[in-house]
């Protein structure tokens, strides 16, 4: 359906609000686009949930752009690299068409939004109705035609992914991760891997644009230092691997030197099937924290993490805990925080911290008596609150 040059022209100034809006506005895309049905596996991934945010946005401005060309005219769909990559991701997590939801989430919200930007620009009740129902099919047509292309294209993936032996391998952890009746001597022998002695789960994930070529060489490093010659591996996406390694310690410190560009999310070491499977959903935990957390480490240990992960999954609850718990503690100078964190891992000795900082006795009781001045509750009957609030907090750093 063409406008009429007049409705041409408000769409033409509508769509440059749409580019121009602020990031408020795209935030209330984002968030119905998270709560949208079948996201859980896609919000629960960091790396994936920022491309299909992303992809979101980048459909947005594409119709507005292509509005503000050419109003009316239907608008060719915008899949590039980013988006075909997605999409193979969304395969290999074993998700189909019905994956794409968010699209359609994502269409309905722009569309009332827009509607408020089509109320805004004329009160003419002839005018609003021709341009509500020219904008109505363009944006209906755009979300269609991409919908049913990226369909096309998840459906080719999953027939591709069918004699991928990455695909099969996950679909046997996967059993094997629920607990499903399959054996151990199938399990062993399509994964080709033991599942008997040691194991430690890591979860390795790379930032935006690191090629999954990276991530197998951290891993290989990964491997050398912690001096074991087998893993297991499982390809969660193009930027991320699941990885078993055959031993209860592994050195992440070492494999990280030269990658910066990588994350690692480590479980406790465990023994058997058991060890295997609570090892995995461990590492898991610890990258969900961190994600949550907004933490900017690299490496994440479960065991260094277990307190944070329990008061984690409610970030909000967290965050007032840290606020009420420390007071004006929060925003101390690195020598006052850093103090306290280690008295308090010295079993609160002031003579053994003062070695473990390389400073005087006198320093360190000195910070301690910063600290307990900025806390609402003094050390000496609230300890226990400000160590776990002080743990939180290092974790959001």
């Amino acid at each position: 359906m063409r406008p009429s040059p007049e409705v041409a022209d408000l769409i033409r100034t509508g769509v440059q609000i749409v580019l121009d809006a602020p990031a408020e506005w795209l935030k209330q895309v984002d968030s119905a686009v998270l709560g949208g049905a079948g996201m859980d596996v896609i919000t629960s991934d960091p790396t994936l949930l920022e491309v299909a945010l992303r992809i979101n946005e980048g459909n947005l401005r594409h119709w507005a752009t292509a509005n503000a060309a050419d109003p009316g005219a239907r608008v060719p769909v915008n899949v590039g690299a980013e988006a075909e990559t997605y999409i193979r991701d969304l395969a290999r997590r074993g998700l189909d068409a019905g994956s794409l939801d968010s699209f359609r989430t994502a269409q309905n919200v722009a569309w009332h939004l827009w509607m408020e930007i089509c109320f805004a620009l004329t009160d003419d009740p002839v005018v609003l109705r021709e341009l509500l129902q020219v904008t109505s099919a363009s944006i209906a047509t755009f979300v269609d035609d991409t919908v049913k292309r990226l369909a096309e294209l998840i459906d080719a993936a999953r027939a591709e992914l069918a004699g991928d032996t990455h695909a099969q391998r996950r679909v046997a952890v996967a059993l094997v991760l629920e607990g499903a009746p399959i054996s151990r001597e199938r399990a062993e022998s399509q994964l080709r891997y033991r599942l008997d002695g040691p194991h430690t789960a890591v979860i390795l994930s790379g930032d935006t644009g690191i090629a999954h070529d990276e991530l197998e060489v951290a891993c290989e490093a990964l491997m050398e230092a912690s001096e074991v010659t087998r893993r297991l591996t499982v390809v969660a996406g193009a930027a991320e691997l699941w990885v078993w390694l055959p031993t209860a310690t592994v050195a992440t410190d070492a494999a990280l030197e030269r990658h910066p560009g990588i994350r690692m999310a480590v479980g406790s070491s465990g023994v058997d099937l058991d060890g295997f499977r609570r090892s995995h959903f461990e590492a898991l935990s610890v990258r969900g924290v961190i994600a949550r957390v907004g933490s900017s480490r690299r490496i994440a240990h479960f065991d260094d993490l277990r307190l944070v992960t329990l008061l984690g999954e409610d970030p909000s609850a967290a965050d007032e805990f840290v606020e009420t718990t420390l007071g004006d503690l929060r925003n101390a100078d690195d020598h006052v925080l850093t103090c306290v964190r280690t008295w308090f891992a010295s079993g609160c000795n002031a003579a053994e911290t003062a070695v473990k900082l390389y400073t005087h006795r006198n320093t360190v009781v000195r910070r301690l008596a910063r600290a307990d001045a900025l806390l609402p509750v003094p050390l000496s009957v609230n300890a226990l609150h400000v160590a776990v609030a002080l743990d939180l907090l290092e974790w959001r750093t």
